[in-house]
């Protein structure tokens, strides 16, 4: 027996217009908010505070930051700075002796290795083989669970 898998469950179904119901509800806050702020304190007074309501709301209802709503970021802004953190850091004290004076500094000492570029071009296309017989490997791997 077959059953349907729903796909694109990640995309909220537009109901209102081009809209979702939380797009509107963001945007539908914002004009209410907006109207009364000018209702109460008239337009110019009202400018100072319904500019800011309108963008906050206009990017609850649109904004995504790295794949996150809006709503999230600023949440997790908000527990990460009234939140408590914890700062740790341990000094270790090592007496200096003479022999270490003596000794020239680690960064002196460190010589970082080179490549040539006949080097980096067989490893680049060593990993680029790799690469290409992994995902050949797969393919034929999807292939046979598919048949």
């Amino acid at each position: 027996m077959r059953y349907q898998v729903p796909q694109f469950i990640e995309f909220e179904s537009k109901v209102i217009g081009p809209f979702s119901i939380r797009q509107f509800s963001y945007m539908l806050g914002g004009l209410g908010g907006t109207y009364l702020i000018y209702r109460f304190l008239g337009f110019f007074p009202g400018v100072i505070l319904f500019t800011p309501l309108l963008a906050l709301s206009f990017c609850l209802a649109f904004v995504t930051w790295n794949g996150r709503k809006f709503i999230d970021v600023l949440a997790s802004a908000f527990s990460y700075v009234l939140g408590n953190k914890l700062y740790i850091w341990k000094k270790i004290d090592k007496p200096v002796t003479t022999e270490d004076a003596d000794k020239t500094s680690v960064a002196d000492a460190f010589v970082s290795p080179s490549l040539s570029q006949s080097k980096l071009k067989d490893l680049a296309w060593s990993l680029d083989v790799k690469e290409n017989v992994l995902s050949t490997n797969k393919n034929e791997y999807q292939k046979d669970l598919t048949e």
